[in-house]
């Protein structure tokens, strides 16, 4: 019997050690090693079949070729060059994901999404799927947790149902979902979820650290050989991390997460990683009981109402994500509070960013905000991190501590200073244009001498150069 070897495999960097530890030495995580064990005897290439059974154009596919030739052999990047017949790109019909993935998916990449459970993964991706599916397209659905029935009931509800080009598979095991692969050939694979896809020749349960390793691994070079779009869906941790070894973020082309709260209709899917692409860009979508319906407005559009009276602690902010702008409503609440434990809550907000614009507010402004509770959101579920919404948040803050508001229709654009100044922030003029599109009718924005932009027929533009002169302006 040939013998094993035991190592230990580290969940959260995929670091490989010889005895198990309780604190990864090369991440630092705790209690993330996991027993793995390696068969000294396995040395036949685990992709072999994947070569035989998927050849590129000019590589030797004979059955008398030598046993030792290689199946993607080198060769000059000028041969590299893609097919006319092949696709730049496959657009998914969806125009918000399209958007994320830098305008559709590239033929042979591999795309990981995850999301919470209930978010709607595998509601995106089946939507996507049947509307991918064409005579010269098939489509595979591998769902690892749902039996064909069952994917044809939520597939009736989607409307995707009557597509004879959408292939539908419930399997687990690796090499049968191949073979289907090779035998259907789609343009698109995709696996829901891939912690429930196994290798029967690994000693050890699906989900696990070294299952995830090999398959995934198997998935990505079978992409790479065969010319497939892949999209692979993974669960994510209590953290909200993909789970399983950083290693899969590292070998898949495309990292998206698919964010937004389950008791809200809105869904945010955001880019963390993209070889083909922007990885800020973000798609916006709204979950109805026909599917997920896209939101090329953005959020701001259905929520945002510039004919509404003025309100105290909202303060509108155009914010880029990647190509777009979306505008952002901050909301900010201030109660009575103790000394010494006034408490500091946000959501959809960086907390200690929150903290510093509450400590330029009382250094410069002369607010006294030690012993109240300070409350501070952004409406719609997007996650606001650039600098360019500072201000709107110390004018939120201001507003709600005075019981004063801005006029209504104003949007407010800048970054705010340690010293108490007003900064200037990239793009400004397209926030602007974006901000007088949806209505706006007021704008407050950093002072610069290069800024000489003329203001619209019936919009005002006012500069502040620090935060006393933009509280000015509550009314």
């Amino acid at each position: 019997m040939a013998k094993s070897r035991q190592v230990f495999l580290c969940r959260s960097c995929g670091a490989t050690q010889t005895r198990w530890m309780g604190k990864c030495p090369d991440c630092g995580a705790w209690d993330a090693l996991e027993e793995h064990r390696v068969d000294r005897s396995a040395t036949q290439d685990p992709q072999r079949g994947l070569i035989e059974s998927w050849t590129l154009p000019g590589t030797p596919d004979s059955p008398d070729a030598a046993p030792d030739t290689p199946g993607n052999p080198a060769r000059p990047i000028t041969d590299a060059a893609q097919s006319a017949s092949t696709p730049t790109r496959l657009s998914t019909s969806i125009s918000e994901l399209d958007r994320v993935l830098g305008g559709g998916m590239v033929p042979g990449s591999v795309v990981l999404v995850g999301g919470d459970p209930g978010i709607g993964k595998s509601t995106l991706m089946l939507q996507a799927a049947g509307k991918m599916a064409s005579a010269s397209r098939p489509v595979l659905y591998v769902s690892s947790e749902e039996s064909a029935e069952q994917v044809r009931m939520r597939a009736d509800r989607l409307g995707v149902a009557h597509n004879p080009n959408l292939f539908v598979l419930s399997d687990t095991n690796l090499a049968r979902i191949v073979e289907q692969t090779r035998r259907v050939k789609p343009g698109v694979l995709v696996i829901d979820s891939v912690q429930m896809i196994y290798k029967a020749d690994l000693d050890a349960s699906p989900g696990s650290i070294a299952q995830l390793r090999r398959c995934c691994a198997e998935l990505v070079y079978l992409a790479k050989v065969s010319g497939v779009a892949v999209v692979l869906v993974g669960h994510v941790t209590k953290d909200g991390q993909l789970a399983g070894p950083r290693l899969l973020e590292h070998l898949v082309d495309a990292v998206l997460y698919f964010e937004g709260d389950r008791y809200h209709a809105h869904r945010v899917l955001r880019g963390v990683k993209n070889r083909f692409g922007a990885t800020l860009e973000i798609g916006i979508f709204e979950m109805t009981g026909s599917g997920l319906r896209d939101l090329p407005g953005g959020v701001s559009a259905g929520l945002i109402d510039t004919a509404a009276g003025a309100k105290v602690g909202a303060v509108v902010c155009p914010i880029l994500t990647g190509t777009r702008c979306v505008l952002v409503e901050i909301q900010a609440l201030t109660a009575t509070g103790f000394l010494g434990s006034a408490k500091r809550k946000s959501s959809g907000l960086d907390p200690s960013r929150l903290a510093m614009i509450i400590a330029v507010l009382e250094q410069h402004a002369e607010l006294r905000l030690a012993d109240r509770d300070v409350f501070a959101s952004s409406v719609g579920g997007i996650r606001v991190v650039e600098p360019a919404a500072d201000l709107a948040l110390l004018l939120a803050i201001a507003g709600a501590h005075f019981r004063r508001a801005l006029a209504p229709a104003t949007a407010v654009i800048g970054e705010v200073g340690l010293g108490g100044e007003v900064r200037m922030v990239t793009q400004l003029e397209p926030r602007i244009l974006e901000s007088i599109r949806l209505g706006f009718k007021h704008l407050i924005v950093p002072r610069s001498k290069k800024f000489d932009w003329p203001a619209p027929p019936g919009v005002s533009i006012a500069q502040c150069a620090t935060i006393g002169q933009a509280i000015e302006e509550l009314g």
